[in-house]
């Protein structure tokens, strides 16, 4: 059944939310900006996989979605370049195909999206945030264009890492971590609790609506798998033994040879990874990275355990015993900052496990959100009472057990696209995203 939730929720004054939506456009521009002038022209235009876009289209695209939804959808303004919207239209080309298109430059695509980020600002100054369409009201639409451009932004952070060559980012290294104090589990009681959201402001059509869920009580590992354990399931044959793995994840270590997650290699006994240009001995303290949902199950069985599912993940992350409500995120309500979670390309890596103590859950679980997105069990589907909002290209059509949901969030992940109710999906082969996993069994 359908709900409220008894939880505080982002800013609803209108001055606050206008902002708001401001702060997290202007963060996202910058961010985009980053990532695209640090390489050459060469760089942006070529396609670094088949796998990804040429990062001079997730520029345009950016803009595009921009225009169409804040300059003509709220604003009812004309088209700028109507010529441009299905070059740029995601459903039409897929990605292995769009170098062949006639994109716009380097030069163009960056005075495009600026000229569009000039116009939609206006808007946003102009615009009642109230008591008008459900697209304005609390400045949705706003709020759905930042988390797009940021959506994009960590993409491009991924064909950064695909990318060959001399390093082009740089960061801080995350903060210090350690298990040493930490229980291994944490027992998250069974019983009800509120999952999704019908209160938060710029909450995604496939977050909404709240609604109830009773879930058997379960243990849940109290950091996410790091390296070195995942290590010990390579060490253990667990890329050889067939009785870890789904019949179609076998299928893909077979048919490609894997060995180990997507970037290690083997060399002189030592395990090496490449991470955003930078050749490094396997970190054994962070949570492993780039491993696809079918390598995650399979280390979950060669345990003894299994990947939580969606619903358990969430009471895990925002359910609160004390009070029997449904938080924002693990630590309450507020906002995260830089000591709550590893958010925003802050750092270009994982933090180690047990890092950031004051994001941890009521009941201790540490890193529910940031470092790496998790793996679970659920087929991405519709919440009871799903309405696709605005466009049923975001998530409906995703809909089904082709698709695995992932949550929490990544280091390539900004706060304006990740909370705890927010959902991705993927399929179970993907290796390049920036996803790891912990376990779970029953209690």
């Amino acid at each position: 059944m359908t709900g409220p939730v008894p939880t505080g929720a982002a800013p609803t004054d209108p001055g606050a939310l206008r902002q708001r939506a401001l702060d997290a456009l202007t963060a996202a521009r910058a961010r985009t900006a980053t990532l695209t002038s640090c390489v050459d022209d060469h760089d942006l235009t070529a396609q670094h996989s088949p796998l990804m876009s040429p990062l001079v289209w997730d520029l345009a695209h950016i803009g595009n979605q921009e225009e169409q939804w804040l300059l003509r959808a709220v604003a009812g303004r004309d088209a700028m370049r109507p010529e441009i919207d299905s070059l740029y239209d995601a459903f039409e080309h897929p990605r292995a195909s769009r170098p062949s298109l006639p994109l716009l430059s380097p030069a163009e695509a960056r005075r495009y999206a600026a000229e569009v980020r000039g116009r939609a600002l206006d808007v946003l100054e102009s615009t009642p945030l109230e008591g008008g369409s459900r697209l304005v009201d609390a400045g949705f639409a706003f709020g759905m264009i930042a988390q797009h451009e940021q959506q994009h932004d960590e993409t491009m952070l991924i064909t950064h890492q695909l990318r060959t060559g001399p390093a082009a980012l740089s960061a801080p290294e995350p903060p210090p971590g350690s298990t040493a104090d930490l229980p291994r589990e944490v027992l998250v009681p069974g019983g009800p609790f509120t999952m999704g959201t019908s209160a938060e402001p710029w909450a995604l059509d496939n977050e909404r609506p709240a609604h109830h869920r009773i879930v058997p009580a379960f243990h849940l590992d109290t950091t996410p798998v790091t390296c070195g354990a995942y290590l010990r399931f390579i060490e253990d044959g667990g890329y050889t033994d067939e009785r870890w793995w789904e019949p179609k994840g076998w299928a893909m270590v077979r048919r490609h040879g894997l060995t180990a997650p997507l970037f290690w290699r083997q060399e002189g006994g030592q395990w090496l990874r490449r991470r955003f240009g930078v050749t490094e001995p396997v970190p054994l303290d962070e949570p492993v990275l780039h491993v696809s949902w079918y390598e995650a199950d399979a280390y979950a069985r060669w345990a003894g355990r299994r990947l939580p599912t969606e619903e358990e993940w969430e009471k895990a992350a925002r359910f609160d015993p004390a009070s029997g409500r449904s938080r924002r995120y693990p630590w309450g309500d507020a906002d995260p900052t830089s000591e709550h979670a590893n958010l925003g390309q802050r750092h270009l890596r994982p933090a180690p496990a047990g890092a950031y103590p004051a994001g941890a859950s009521p009941l201790g679980v540490r890193q529910l959100i940031g470092d790496v997105w998790e793996w679970t069990s659920s087929d991405f589907m519709p919440y009871p009472g799903f309405v696709a909002f605005p466009y049923r290209e975001y998530s409906e059509v995703f809909f089904g057990p082709d698709h695995k949901v992932l949550r929490g969030g990544s280091f390539a992940v900004d706060q304006v696209a990740c909370r705890g109710t927010f959902r991705n999906w993927d399929l179970p082969v993907r290796r390049q995203i920036f996803a790891g996993f912990r376990t779970a069994r029953d209690a």
